[in-house]
């Protein structure tokens, strides 16, 4: 969304986009947190957003074009709510997430892009990763799952596979969550508190809590060889989560230059009469029991 368009949005009374954290910014090191957002104007924003996604994807869909969103960041950074917020108000059959687990034996042997390039998006199709092939630069190599070959290999070869993927047309946006060791520590507890979260920590996650220092020296030297012009980083402050998911949404419609393709208002046709047909017995189905 360009500067124009959004000085006439908010001449219409609708809000100010949120400012967007820089990319040589470090949360973790800011003196002051502004206020947590009231919950009921997060929930108009988002509300007001979604629509704009919906515009977004038809028209991703009518130009044919295919878009990339690479979501990375700490463990508890976000990611995983962020995506949610972002896919809700989507056609699934045209935004899907991909979350890959550990590569199967045979995936090892293959060239290491190899599992993400077959879940690239086809014509008018966005695909968002929920971790991606930045494993390597990241969990691999501060837990040490590849060699030292492989991780150099992976810093040479990550910015040229990148920009092929632009040349061919892919639009690649990338995004770090940028969390504070404070507010990592706090959503952990959280997790082991509450049991409908407790499988979110893996025995990674609980590794990686005495790994903080070279998670950061991983992340500077993957930033170093990959924020590129074709496909710049793009951090965001996650600490407070409301924030950060309208920020980030935010900056993902200004990223797609789309056009307002809402159809005219539809108009249902008469339903069809029913005379002449008889309803089977309701004793012949089989009915889910009314608990509630």
């Amino acid at each position: 969304m360009s500067k124009k368009e959004a000085k006439h949005k908010s001449k219409k009374g609708e809000a100010d986009p949120l400012p967007l954290v820089e990319p040589n910014q470090h949360p973790e090191e800011s003196q002051e947190r502004p206020a947590k957002l009231p919950t009921k104007y997060y929930l108009k924003e988002l509300a007001r957003l979604h629509i704009e996604l919906v515009k977004m994807q038809e028209w991703i869909k009518y130009k044919g074009m295919k878009v990339v969103v690479v979501f990375e960041g700490r463990d508890a950074a976000g990611k995983g709510g962020t995506i949610k917020r972002i896919t809700e108000s989507l056609n699934p059959r045209f935004a899907r997430v991909v979350a890959l687990g550990v590569p199967t034996e045979r995936e090892k042997t293959q060239w290491y892009f190899q599992r993400y390039v077959a879940h690239l998006p086809a014509a008018g199709e966005i695909v968002f990763f929920d971790r991606s092939w930045y494993n390597r630069a990241l969990v691999e190599r501060v837990m040490g799952f590849c060699t030292e070959e492989e991780y150099r290999e992976f810093l040479r070869s990550c910015p040229e596979f990148e920009r092929m993927l632009v040349r061919s047309g892919t639009h690649l946006i990338k995004y770090w969550l940028s969390v504070s060791d404070q507010e990592q520590e706090r959503r952990f507890q959280t997790r082991v508190d509450d049991p409908t979260r407790r499988w979110k920590l893996s025995p990674m996650d609980l590794g990686s809590r005495s790994k903080w220092v070279e998670y950061s020296k991983a992340k500077d030297a993957m930033f170093a060889s990959t924020d590129i012009k074709q496909a710049p980083w793009y951090v965001i402050n996650s600490d407070d989560k409301k924030r950060a998911r309208l920020n980030c949404i935010t900056h993902l419609l200004s990223m797609i230059p789309y056009e307002d393709l809402t159809p005219e208002p539809i108009e249902l046709p008469p339903r069809q009469d029913d005379s002449g047909y008889v309803r089977p017995p309701i004793t012949d189905q089989t009915f889910v029991p009314e608990v509630y």
